[in-house]
């Protein structure tokens, strides 16, 4: 495709209006729920750094390049070292299925979004022009 030529469509204008309203509808769900998620992503993220610790544990004997580390001033041991890795052998890490969206950008979203719903809703116009349409097309 070339460069310098604009697309030029005219889309219904109810269309982008239900396309909006169901993304502020998600935003607004997505954020409603990240704190259970974080929660439930931070209990599977604590279990997997005790398999990390188990499988450390039970791989000691294959360990290399051992390094030790005492604090006499607060009675502490520090012990690090490397275990060379087969794949399949490591516990997997914990993903986030979600994203988090702070709280400032939620709300710059959510507002930007409610204007453009508004302002759709009082026009008359039947389509919206690509520029309008490029404007809220990241919410959509």
């Amino acid at each position: 495709m070339a460069r310098g030529k604009a697309i030029s469509v005219k889309i219904p204008t109810q269309r982008v209006i239900a396309g909006l309203e169901a993304s502020l509808a998600k935003l607004e769900m997505d954020y409603a729920t990240q704190e259970q998620k974080e929660a439930q992503y931070q209990v599977s993220y604590k279990a997997w750094q005790k398999d990390l610790a188990d499988f450390a544990i039970a791989n000691f004997s294959k360990a290399e390049n051992i390094r030790t580390n005492y604090r006499s001033w607060n009675k502490n041991l520090n012990i690090d070292f490397d275990i060379t890795v087969v794949e399949g052998q490591f516990p997997a890490e914990p993903e986030k299925d979600f994203e988090t969206i702070h709280q400032h950008t939620y709300k710059e979203m959510k507002e930007e979004m409610s204007n453009a719903i508004r302002i759709l809703k009082m026009t008359d116009e039947e389509v919206v022009n690509t520029s309008t349409y490029n404007a809220v097309a990241r919410y959509l």
